[in-house]
């Protein structure tokens, strides 16, 4: 009995180390970056039911980085270490959407979080990608598959913001209600992941 209790501990060890192991760790670069620059995923459409959910994501997002205090909000994708990019999801696996025209652009921003105010003027959706078509342009209606959850991404910046969504995200969160506020769980689990690969970092410099 004695026995069958030591294997029972030993295979309960070697299967926490393994988790341990598997664990997703995050880049040197991404742990050493400073400035964030948070905009909505690219060519993602606004629910119907409501087209400023993804405005507001963006937003409830920026003010969630800005209380953690760790990195620093810029205007521009080029003066970023790190791209974030978010989309709300609508609970549904196919939902009717509105493109184009005005919807998601902002040109001022005005956000006091925690005595901290950040003031500036961009576009929601930076198109310095290619000319848009005039008939894009203008708001119409869409579909869009796969948009149940809320989704969050982390791409490297020092890009324009063509190439550094191209790029493969660095980090991936999604999840129902991942971007609701005032919690942003996507936000916190970024940070969750952050501690644990420095902590991990840490760890191998140990002798």
């Amino acid at each position: 009995m004695q026995y069958l209790v030591i294997i029972v501990l030993t295979m309960i060890a070697t299967l926490a180390t393994a988790k341990d192991k598997n664990k997703a760790t995050l880049p040197a670069d991404i742990l050493n970056a400073h400035t964030v620059y948070v905009t909505i995923l690219p060519n993602a459409g606004e629910p119907v039911t409501d087209p400023q959910a993804n405005a507001k994501a963006r937003d409830d997002v920026e003010k969630a980085l800005m209380k953690w205090h760790r990195f620093s909000l810029v205007l521009d994708p080029s003066q970023a270490d790190l791209v974030v990019c978010v989309k709300k999801g609508t609970g549904k696996a196919v939902s009717p959407t509105i493109s184009g025209g005005p919807i998601d652009q902002r040109p001022v921003v005005f956000q006091p979080t925690d005595g901290a105010i950040r003031v500036g003027g961009h576009q929601g959706k930076p198109t310095d990608v290619e000319p848009q078509d005039p008939i894009d342009a203008r708001p119409h209606y869409g579909t869009e598959f796969g948009t149940a959850e809320d989704l969050m991404e982390v791409h490297r910046g020092r890009e324009t913001l063509r190439l550094a969504t191209d790029s493969p995200a660095v980090w991936r969160y999604s999840n129902k209600d991942a971007l609701k506020s005032p919690a942003v769980p996507a936000v916190d689990k970024f940070r969750k992941t952050i501690e644990d690969s420095e902590k991990q970092a840490a760890n191998k410099g140990k002798p």
